[in-house]
């Protein structure tokens, strides 16, 4: 079956440019011009990925993006901005999204994000994967992805799962961005570095006591993040 992608963007010819460039690789395409034509749009056409500008009318992208997650949809979601201001990119990625572009972009680029992200979706665990893996009092359930922090449920993204199964993967190892964007995003070119971050300081808020004095992902400055497992003492306390 073909692969389903939300377009969601006011202005025609860019919707048209997106929408020509994703057909010609073989996806099915749905097109749709402010926020609100969102919520209609998932009822019936239940997109695999959303492209989804910042700058809508009725309900702008941050609102979207906000909406769908507390109705606790995961469909990923790829950030569209016209604009440079590191802030509107953060602010997306805090309300959900699982990426940004800035226009202007190129197609294929956003046709390699788009084959990224279906790529970690579809990719199942294999027997060796599927066992859970504890650290801590963090208990990571692959097969279910479910996580629980000292005996309860912690609600996680699908993007804060992926990253925190591939930390816990390769444990006390210092991993750049560059590596954890490559392992988690599977982006085989240079991508925004800053994506991580942010996914990184939501993690945190997640699962460490004090995400300013963090026990489980340490910064090594200059280099990136590595996961570590605290004490007995501290993980038990």
């Amino acid at each position: 079956m073909k692969k389903k992608i939300l377009v969601v963007d006011d202005e025609p010819s860019i919707s048209m440019l997106i929408e020509f460039n994703l057909k010609l690789v073989g996806f099915e395409v749905h097109c749709v011009y402010d926020g609100e034509a969102v919520f209609q749009a998932i009822q019936h056409f239940r997109p695999d990925v959303i492209v989804l500008d910042l700058m809508l009318p009725k309900m702008d992208g941050i609102q979207v993006c906000r909406k769908l997650r507390s109705q606790n949809n995961l469909v990923p979601i790829i950030m569209l901005t016209a604009m440079q201001d590191l802030s509107d990119k953060i602010a997306g990625l805090d309300n959900g999204a699982d990426d940004y572009m800035t226009k202007p972009f190129s197609p294929q680029e956003l046709i390699s994000r788009i084959q990224a992200i279906l790529r970690r979706i579809q990719t199942l665990p294999s027997a060796t994967e599927s066992a859970s893996v504890t650290i801590g009092q963090i208990v990571i359930q692959p097969d279910q992805r479910e996580v629980s922090l000292k005996g309860e449920a912690i609600e996680l993204t699908p993007k804060e799962f992926d990253l925190l199964l591939f930390l816990c993967k390769h444990r006390g190892k210092v991993l750049s961005r560059q590596q954890l964007l490559h392992g988690v995003w599977d982006y085989h070119f240079l991508g925004d570095t800053r994506i991580v971050d942010v996914h990184i300081s939501h993690l945190r808020d997640k699962i460490e006591g004090n995400a300013r004095t963090p026990e489980y992902i340490v910064t090594i400055r200059n280099v990136g993040y590595k996961l570590t497992e605290p004490s007995l003492k501290e993980s038990f306390a």
